[in-house]
């Protein structure tokens, strides 16, 4: 795919930051911009384990969206100790996704702090941690909220690319949800059953222990862990006002609609969905 690497700093200035990413919309990884936490000396799985370990969590794997679960909705669950002992035995495609760290376990809270001091401001009750198996990946998707969001690494490497809102009309975008179609493989992508793809300009990095990555308003993100690891990610709300209003949309209309489809039409709704994102897609593009 058309991918150039997101561009990397070490550290970053208030201003360079907001001058040259966040006015502009463009993603960048800030190196060390969390080498002073606690965090970035004492946050592995281990670690995790001694303080979550006995906590019951909400897990995702790689199956096909179907009607059978509502909109985000958990596959299963287990105790993180058991979770975290699959992960090291690299024997499970289970995830955890939006785990609420302050919630679950505010011990965590004194790890880390909000860098307030690169310009954005951070909604201060939703740091949400997400873990992943070597292998494991999630759907290219982008956020309900359309928030900036901060996206820390910890414990391992993880493959991220990105998409800016400017490339939805090529990436086969499910309607009445956040993601493209789910059979498309992002790493090997085959431009004959997708022919949009092609067109599509993203962006991709590898993340490591300690690194930051900034991910703007609206961007449609897909992450593959190469290693066994987790995440933290922090946000602010969107700063503009279009995508407020989508994000509204999206909290109290779209996702409680397709909860009342799935529920209604069942399967025939995820088949449904799946066929217009093919054939809107071609449409749109010149190739129906």
């Amino acid at each position: 795919m058309n991918l150039e690497q997101i561009p990397r700093v070490k550290t970053i200035t208030k201003e360079k930051f907001l001058k040259e990413y966040v006015q502009l919309q463009k993603p960048v990884v800030i190196e060390q911009l969390i080498m002073d936490w606690p965090a970035y000396k004492k946050w592995d799985l281990s670690y995790i384990n001694s303080i979550a370990g006995d906590k019951t969590v909400p897990l995702y794997d790689d199956r096909p969206i179907s009607s059978e679960f509502k909109f985000n909705e958990a596959h299963t669950s287990m105790r993180m100790s058991e979770y975290l002992g699959l992960l090291e035995k690299g024997s499970t495609n289970y995830r955890i996704f939006l785990y609420n760290l302050l919630k679950e376990a505010p011990k965590l809270q004194d790890d880390f702090k909000y860098p307030d001091e690169i310009g954005l401001k951070f909604m201060k009750k939703l740091p949400f941690l997400f873990f992943g198996g070597s292998g494991s990946k999630v759907f290219m998707h982008y956020d309900i909220d359309l928030a900036n969001i901060l996206h820390f690494h910890f414990h391992g490497e993880k493959q991220c690319i990105l998409f800016p809102p400017s490339e939805t009309k090529f990436l086969y975008k499910v309607p009445h949800a956040l993601i493209s179609h789910q059979n498309i493989d992002f790493n090997a992508p085959d431009f004959k059953k997708w022919p949009a793809l092609q067109h599509a300009k993203g962006y991709i990095t590898n993340l490591k222990h300690g690194e930051t990555l900034y991910m703007p308003e609206g961007y449609w993100h897909q992450m593959t862990y190469l290693t066994p690891g987790f995440s933290m990610s922090i946000r602010s709300v969107s700063r503009k006002t279009t995508n407020f209003i989508k994000a509204t949309y999206n909290f109290f209309i779209m996702r409680h609609f397709d909860n009342l489809m799935r529920k209604s039409r069942g399967q025939k709704w995820i088949d449904y969905k799946n066929e217009e994102a093919i054939l809107r897609t071609n449409k749109r593009n010149g190739y129906s």
